[in-house]
């Protein structure tokens, strides 16, 4: 397999694994503008496990999300304390519009509040927020518990109990929970052999290829002794993950919580980091001599010369890379920390093994026939695998770090991959085609590494879009936004949709919150568009900023029958609301549509068609 066919390759896989995951998913809970109340979104319950425990859950539905940083918990009276919250990881969104790296949660939150100074009954505060995919964001929730340190279960105190509290929470999602709660060894052992083959395809398994070669170039094995070699390094990998999935079984979530912890991360990236500069000549990786020689003494009485040494460094290579595939990984253990039953954890860790290892196999049986031996094409090899590894170490400790720092470190891995190409070297004369096309190549990771470093300067955020803060600076620079006029309460916004009734305007009220995400990108794209600017020049713009969520706040929410921001709602020049309300973002095509309508109802001049 040639490293070109990687990118093709991946994203086949990437579009199976997308409709595997479309299959699996339930209709969403909403349809067109209708929205669930925060209540049903994300439905509350609580057991109270000890006198000082209380288990929280929330059964988030389909569509929906919570956001990691906005949960928070109190008590009332303030006098009780509580250990800080243990959360489990949740996925990783980049948030454009806030500028950072958020974690949410779908389908299921569970976490445990723990008082440390409750004698007496009190009132458990727990205070949430989500959004929907469809673009509504919800105001902070607040609902409350009451706790009886002496009791082993917990009342909701009026107006957070309602009939959605007495609904199961979400149970496990998806195919993978079915299976394992299936009991069935064969069916656990056949899907994890699936993901193990699709996990093959991450650059999480990539380190793994060039140690594979290398062992079995280095012996200058026969096909079949390659088979044995590349067999025994996997069985070595394989023992590592099954000995993680007993480790699961047993211990519970922990595991998975300290594979994330960024002091781990950072020490496997640092040792994969130092494996690469051994693929530069700076030095050779060896086991020492005293190893060396009883391993060798051991694997000489089997018919693979040098399998036991070979299971050794697979061990060593799963160990390394294993925080690399903490993302596909962690659903794994996830699950099987649920079941509690260490065989089906080993189980399935040892099938997904042997999943990722079979490509490895077949890669190590080809490596010992048609790889050369010696000369410059091994040479130019050990670089390329070199910057794989420094690649894949930067992959790992990339979550744990600010962006605009991930972006200078692909850069200059970029840059630096350009200038082993000697990309800024004349070609010599009769250069052949393969030195043209590491010529090209060696231009384009240069630009790429370029354009990383501008984007850093110009203010992006986003490895994947690096330039986006320098289209973003030339947008703004051209257009702007609209000017609203703050509305505070509903009899402020009443005293002014009364005055533009008098001068004979319509109105255009606009629900708005600093962490509401479409908010943003309703600002930010929507607003900033010349089109809907003119059609907006003799309309009364207001705007109502429900961040605070106050009395106020909810009240005017309340009045229009809106969950949360963002929401637009337009007014006549009678002061009588027109039925064109818009609720979630829009982009400005269908912005103006909604507009042609609502003006059309008010009877105000309406913006011209989008030309198409």
């Amino acid at each position: 397999m040639t490293s070109s066919s990687f990118p093709s390759m991946r994203r086949v896989l990437q579009l199976l694994m997308l409709l595997m995951a479309v299959a699996m998913l339930r209709v969403p809970a909403y349809g067109g503008d209708e929205f669930l109340p925060p209540e049903q979104a994300f439905r509350f319950s609580a057991m109270q496990v000890d006198g000082q425990t209380v288990e929280v859950k929330f059964g988030i539905a389909d569509g929906y999300y919570m956001y990691r940083e906005r949960l928070a918990v109190a008590a009332d009276p303030a006098t009780v304390t509580f250990a800080p919250l243990e959360l489990p990881a949740g996925k990783i969104k980049r948030d454009e519009n806030f500028g950072k790296e958020v974690e949410t949660y779908r389908h299921e939150l569970v976490f445990h509040v723990r008082a440390q100074s409750a004698s007496v009954p009190f009132t458990l505060i727990v205070t949430s927020q989500g959004c929907a995919d469809q673009g509504l964001c919800y105001p902070p929730m607040k609902s409350r518990f009451q706790v009886r340190p002496s009791s082993a279960s917990v009342v909701p105190v009026a107006p957070a109990a309602t009939a959605a509290d007495s609904i199961e929470p979400e149970g496990k999602q998806g195919r993978i929970a079915s299976t394992l709660d299936s009991g069935n060894l064969g069916a656990i052992a056949a899907l994890f052999f699936g993901l193990g083959l699709l996990l093959t395809f991450t650059p999480c398994v990539l380190p793994m290829l060039p140690i594979v070669s290398a062992i079995v170039v280095g012996e200058h094995a026969t096909r079949m002794r390659a088979a044995f070699v590349s067999v025994g390094y996997v069985l070595g990998m394989a023992i590592v993950y099954t000995a993680l999935g007993v480790a699961a079984g047993l211990a519970g979530q922990g595991l998975q919580a300290a594979l994330q912890n960024a002091w781990v991360l950072g020490a496997f990236a640092l040792l994969i980091a130092l494996l690469s500069l051994s693929m530069f000549g700076l030095y050779e990786l060896r086991l020492p001599a005293a190893w060396h020689h009883h391993l060798t003494q051991a694997s000489n009485k089997l018919s693979g010369g040098q399998v036991v040494g070979a299971a050794v460094m697979g061990a060593l290579s799963a160990l390394i890379v294993s925080p690399c595939v903490t993302a596909p990984l962690a659903g794994a253990l996830v699950y099987i920390s649920q079941t509690g039953n260490a065989a089906v954890g080993g189980t399935a860790l040892f099938a997904l093994s042997m999943g990722m290892g079979v490509p490895l196999i077949l890669v190590g049986v080809g490596a010992g026939n048609l790889l050369p031996r010696s000369g410059h094409w091994l040479v130019v090899t050990k670089a390329v695998f070199g910057f794989i590894l420094l690649a894949v170490a930067w992959y790992i400790v990339q979550p744990v770090l600010p962006s605009w720092v991930a972006m200078v470190g692909w850069g200059a891995l970029l840059i630096g991959a350009a200038v082993f190409l000697r990309t800024f070297d004349s070609l010599p004369d009769g250069a052949g085609n393969v030195q043209r096309l590491g010529k090209v190549i060696g231009v384009v990771l240069a630009l790429a590494g370029a354009a990383q470093l501008v984007g850093v300067a110009a203010g992006g955020r986003d490895p994947l879009q690096p330039l986006a803060g320098v289209l973003r600076a030339s947008t703004v620079a051209s257009t702007s936004t609209l000017t609203f006029k703050r509305v505070k309460s509903v009899t402020e916004l009443g005293a002014e949709v009364r005055n533009a009734s008098a001068a004979g305007k319509p109105v255009m009220l606009d629900f708005y919150a600093d962490w509401c995400v479409s908010c943003k990108e309703m600002e930010r794209l929507t607003f900033t568009d010349v089109r809907v600017r003119k059609a907006l020049a003799d309309v009364v713009l207001l705007q109502a900023d429900v961040t605070a969520n106050n009395a106020d706040d909810q009240a005017l929410l309340k009045r229009f029958g809106l969950f949360g921001p963002p929401g637009t709602v337009f007014f006549d020049t009678q002061g009588r609301e027109v039925q064109a309300r818009v609720i979630g973002f829009e982009r400005a095509d269908t912005f103006l549509a909604s507009l042609r309508r609502a003006l059309g109802a008010s009877g105000a001049a309406q913006p011209a068609k989008a030309s198409t």
